[in-house]
């Protein structure tokens, strides 16, 4: 306990310090915002553009970012009605301009470094702030990830605005509503929380915006790390928020209640809460029938649990429990590991290593280079190792069987959980055989049963026990009878569609 005080202690002291940091960057203007000062506080910034031009016999300086906007917006926007005024520069000159005040400098620095053109006008001391900003971003493209062969394929951009877009592009309603954060002490990341008025949990929307204002932390560079800023347990090795790219995933998402979280400069949207199960659902269930839908979610959830046991469960057999297999599979096994000299509980580790090895190097490498290196160095690697004697080539099937299982799962957090976990029961396997496998089986069902998603049991609707959402769960039941919305959203109205209606 005095470990944790001590440390807690130290996390303070280093906010506080933070803090007093920031004040010293940014004092409050005790005077008038002036060009030497702006100058001062943005000296060695070479993109920094300040021009000096004279408007009606005044001198007008204007300061831009010349890499985060366009040429034509600042000439169309800005030059060209400087051109045309005859008088001295007035509030309204520009319908989009926002007075600074003399108290703003801190927030006047952080619009320039944004993309924001700010002008002077030098005889009046008049400071008026622009939206200029013209990031370079790219145009919508199908995802990478969560691909489907039915449904949309358009996914999210870098651009926050844009993503909204994409949402509100379907949800045209009023209800849907948008709100704005600023988070990060040095990178000053755009934060939007989406979330249906008229469906969403206030309290849940409350703690979202909590968690997201109480954050101190000096940037995010992608959504999945302020993900992990908010989540209910961080040392857990289980997801417990959502991670999509597809804005159809997100509106499906938003109409059953849940919160949204996008970021600026990310290409994923978080969605809170989310259950253990619904990690093993792609939006393309939807689209498909409902019994083929069905039958395709029984091997992706089934395949979680397979591919945490079964390699463990090869240990066990060989090492403690032979007499469990039928004679003539214990002999093939047995024939297969004559040359191997190691235990299995080694064997397994070498072989499970190398296997972990080539799936970084494939995805650490150009995509085409990637993908030959899996397949002939597996393929290689494999022949390799049974003919070298470290490895019976049951073991290979067994292995790259168990891989193959672990990237079942649509949510890539949750395939490098089964993996993560897989190891916890090969050790537990070599060391206690089938009774350590389902001690640990156990502790994995306690630690499920006790994690929540912003404060929603992970397990539900299996625990607690919720009656309506298992009609889509496991086994998809036909559109035409699912009538409630989730009860892990915990949203204000419950039916989707009247109870009566044929």
């Amino acid at each position: 306990m005095e470990f944790w005080k001590k440390l807690k202690n130290k996390f303070i002291e280093s906010n506080m310090s933070d803090k007093r940091e920031k004040d010293i960057i940014f004092p409050e203007s005790k005077g008038k915002i002036t060009i030497n000062i702006l100058k001062e506080k943005l000296a060695d910034i070479e993109d920094l553009i300040i021009k000096d031009i004279i408007v009606g016999g005044e001198k007008v300086s204007l300061l831009f970012m010349k890499s985060l906007i366009e040429r034509l917006v600042l000439q169309d926007m800005i030059l060209t009605p400087l051109e045309n005024i005859k008088g001295e520069i007035q509030e309204d000159t520009f319908k989009m301009a926002v007075k600074v005040e003399d108290n703003q400098l801190p927030e006047l620095l952080y619009d320039i470094a944004s993309g924001s053109t700010i002008l002077i006008a030098h005889r009046k001391n008049l400071i008026l702030k622009l939206d200029t900003t013209s990031p370079p971003n790219r145009s919508i493209s199908s995802p990478l990830n969560e691909t489907t062969v039915m449904g949309p394929s358009d996914s999210f951009t870098e651009d926050l605005d844009m993503n909204i877009g994409l949402i509100k592009k379907r949800i045209a309603n009023p209800e849907l509503k948008v709100k704005g954060l600023i988070l990060g002490t040095e990178m000053r990341n755009k934060i939007s929380v989406l979330y249906m008025n008229n469906i969403a949990n206030q309290e849940n929307i409350d703690r979202v915006l909590y968690r997201l204002n109480n954050i101190e932390f000096q940037g995010f560079w992608g959504t999945s790390t302020l993900k992990q800023m908010i989540e209910d347990s961080p040392f857990s090795p289980f997801p417990q928020l959502g991670i999509t790219v597809r804005p159809d995933t997100t509106v499906s998402a938003l109409l059953d209640g849940r919160i949204i979280v996008l970021m600026d400069s990310s290409t994923e949207a978080i969605i809170a809460p989310m259950s253990f199960y619904e990690m093993f659902i792609t939006p393309e269930d939807y689209y498909n029938r409902w019994i083929s839908a069905s039958f395709l979610r029984l091997p992706r959830f089934g395949g979680f649990f397979i591919t945490i046991m079964l390699t463990p469960f090869y240990i066990s057999i060989l090492t403690y429990h032979p007499e469990m297999l039928p004679p003539p599979v214990l002999a093939l096994l047995f024939e297969s590991r004559m040359r191997v000299p190691f235990p299995p509980l080694v064997e397994v580790i070498i072989i499970e290593i190398v296997i972990e090895v080539l799936r970084e190097a494939g995805a650490r490498m150009p995509s085409k280079i990637g993908q030959t290196i899996g397949i002939v160095g597996g393929i290689v690697i494999g022949t390799a190792a049974v003919d070298a004697g470290l490895a019976s080539n049951i073991l290979i099937v067994l292995v790259a069987l168990s891989a193959l299982l672990s990237f079942l799962s649509p949510a890539f957090l949750m395939s490098s959980s089964a993996r993560m976990v897989r190891y916890i029961f090969i050790i537990a396997a070599g060391t206690f055989g089938l009774y350590g496998q389902m001690l640990t089986f156990a502790w994995l069902l306690a630690h499920l049963a006790n994690l929540t998603s912003l404060g929603t049991p992970y397990l539900a609707p299996f625990i607690p026990r919720l009656w309506s959402d298992l009609l889509d769960t496991i086994f998809r039941a036909p559109m035409k009878f699912i009538y409630k919305r989730k009860g892990m959203s915990r949203a204000k109205k419950q039916l989707i569609r009247p109870l009566d209606e044929e």
